[in-house]
């Protein structure tokens, strides 16, 4: 196939995806698919580089300023139906974390464009974006999830002090606030006491105009894989165990002090409850192609959905990929996979008429 690896992106995430980046292309098979990449830079404008014969050594290989382009241009240098010099693509691999990326917004590009592309659709990525509309769809669905409140910084700027005493009545202390359209932890504080909350909101309110917060809960952090379309399958489950206080980016991607347990050790009861709400979760968002679904596992053995990711980190050594390499499907089969169920997905879509 000839595949488009789109990634970077115009968000604080960037160099979580160039990672991401590095790792697919020295996995992909370049003997067996033709790969080009296509980079978009922190301001936002868009590269196409030649096809690669070689694997990359090093992220600075993939920032490509050759020939930058606005969006405007997409379709005719980057993605062009027919060229001399350009190659139309089979499949796009978006490889973009968040906003501008993750979001909706490429997907619904290439949806225009009649261009298969792996993971989640427009309503999948938009909801698992914002934290906030994808709780309100388990709420509706009656997933169990930790209780929580949202602002957006208008209100907030108004009243702060309404919105602090709010959050104290309802969730109380320890509470997390996040920005609602963010993920690797980007923005996120736990706060213990008011002085700590005011500086969480003011931190959030940086990253988006909504931010979340939800109760702090008591229970071990335990995420699945899901991997499929409308009949998706599950990993093993694993476990995080912070060294710090909570897992946040530094805990991520920086001091490696996380422990990750792979498998879980948990009961056959807990793990297929947590499979079962992993599946429902997947499906109450429409989702296709990957997830990765976090959930809080309390010593009463209930589980409480935290979020879903609708594109996990993807590195080798992301919990995505591990999960799936416990379960027996190595990082090169996964992306071979995720290749498959693209073009299964646009097939499918090919079968809606369009004219009545």
């Amino acid at each position: 196939m000839k595949i488009g690896l789109l990634y970077g992106g115009k968000s604080a995430e960037h160099k979580v995806s160039l990672q991401t980046a590095k790792a697919v292309i020295q996995a992909l098979d370049l003997t067996k698919h033709d790969v080009h990449p296509i980079y978009i830079t922190e301001t936002g404008e868009w590269v196409r580089g030649e096809q690669l014969l070689n694997p990359v050594d090093d992220v600075s290989q993939l920032k490509l300023n050759d020939n930058p382009v606005s969006p405007t241009a997409l379709n005719a240098e980057i993605f062009p139906t027919t060229t001399e010099n350009q190659t139309q693509l089979d499949v796009v691999f978006p490889l973009l974390h968040g906003p501008n990326g993750e979001d909706g917004t490429v997907q619904g590009m290439l949806e225009l464009m009649n261009i298969p592309y792996v993971g989640n659709g427009v309503l999948a990525s938009a909801a698992g974006m914002d934290k906030v509309m994808m709780k309100n769809i388990y709420a509706q669905s009656n997933i169990k999830q930790p209780n929580y409140v949202w602002y957006v910084r208008p209100d907030w700027t108004k009243n702060p002090e309404a919105s602090y005493k709010e959050v104290e009545e309802k969730l109380g202390y320890p509470c997390f606030v996040k920005p609602a359209n963010l993920g690797s932890s980007v923005g996120i504080s736990k706060a213990k006491n008011r002085e700590e909350l005011v500086k969480a909101f003011e931190l959030a309110f940086e990253y988006d105009r909504k931010v979340i917060i939800e109760e702090g809960i008591i229970g071990r952090e335990v995420e699945i894989a899901v991997l499929g379309n409308d009949e998706p399958e599950c990993s093993v489950v694993g476990e995080i165990v912070p060294e710090a206080d909570f897992y946040d980016y530094k805990a991520k991607y920086e001091d490696q002090s996380t422990g990750l347990i792979i498998p879980a050790e948990i009961t056959e009861a807990e793990y297929e409850s947590i499979k079962e709400v992993a599946i429902q979760s997947f499906k109450a968002l429409d989702c296709s192609g990957l997830v990765r679904a976090d959930f809080f596992l309390t010593d009463a053995g209930e589980v409480l959905m935290n979020e879903v990711n609708t594109m996990p980190g993807f590195t080798p050594f992301s919990m995505f990929p591990m999960l799936w390499q416990e379960s027996g499907v190595s990082y090169p089969e996964l992306i071979e996979k995720l290749l498959a169920l693209a073009v299964e997905r646009h097939e499918e879509k090919q079968k809606i008429k369009h004219t009545f």
